[in-house]
């Protein structure tokens, strides 16, 4: 195998259910020799002969992303895998990063992102229709970023009125900025709000609740959860347990 043969493909593997995989995806891992990304990730995807795993913990995406990038100069097939969609708070932006500030030769290297069905969507689809219309994505980590811009992006969320999806929005090293996030809801948003909490969307332990933001509290939120905000048109329909926003807004 010549470096010239090797590349790297960034694989979203879904929300969780073996279903929601993309046929590209699967595609790919039969093909690769390689599977590199998060421990409980790379657990998905099935061992077989020709295949190395490299799994690894969180936090390390840069060094993930090099390790990716030198096995396909080396002529390897790599696959490098996330959750969801690699470009939505995952591993397509690492990958990016490490590319631009990495050796000239890896940019020769052939690299493709594979989508995948992300969490808000499969969370939303459970639901019924809630980013019906406009709507935004915000990660309340702060690992990366600073709580104030977190906090500003927030505000102006809710100023615009848009639907909100919220990705990573409580730890167990972080328990508390779940709670600021629901005391500025408050705050800006009136008390009949509608907030869909959807954990483990499309796996066996699937929960999906939906109540009033006046009902939510910060520990119905996890790693697992995916919480969406509806926007101040967002309603369900009365007899079922179905949730939307309109297609349409008055002047």
């Amino acid at each position: 195998m010549t470096a010239r043969s090797g590349w790297v493909k960034i694989v979203g593997l879904g929300p969780g259910a073996d279903s929601l995989v993309t046929l590209e995806a699967q595609a790919v891992l039969a093909e690769a020799t390689d599977v590199v990304g998060y421990i409980p990730y790379v657990a998905r995807v099935a061992d077989r002969p020709g295949l190395t795993k490299h799994a690894s913990d969180n936090r390390v995406e840069i060094a993930r992303s090099q390790h990716a990038l030198s096995m396909a100069a080396e002529g390897k097939r790599v696959a490098v895998v996330s959750s969801g969609d690699p470009g939505v708070f995952a591993m397509a932006s690492a990958v990016f990063e490490a590319l631009e500030a990495g050796p000239d030769a890896w940019k020769d290297l052939h690299i493709e992102v594979i989508p995948g069905i992300t969490a808000s969507l499969a969370a939303a689809a459970r639901a019924g229709a809630p980013l019906g219309h406009d709507f935004c994505t915000i990660n309340l980590s702060d690992n990366l970023k600073p709580w104030s811009l977190i906090e500003k992006r927030l505000r102006l969320a809710v100023e615009a009125d848009f639907a909100m999806a919220f990705y990573n929005p409580r730890s167990k090293s972080r328990p508390e900025g779940f709670a600021r996030v629901l005391d500025l809801l408050r705050e800006t948003c009136e008390p009949d709000r509608l907030m869909i909490f959807a954990r483990a969307v499309s796996a066996p332990d699937e929960t999906l609740s939906v109540v009033p933001l006046s009902d939510a509290t910060p520990e119905m939120a996890d790693m697992r959860t995916m919480v969406i905000v509806g926007s101040s048109l967002t309603r369900r329909i009365a007899g079922t347990s179905h949730v939307y926003t309109p297609r349409f807004v008055a002047e």
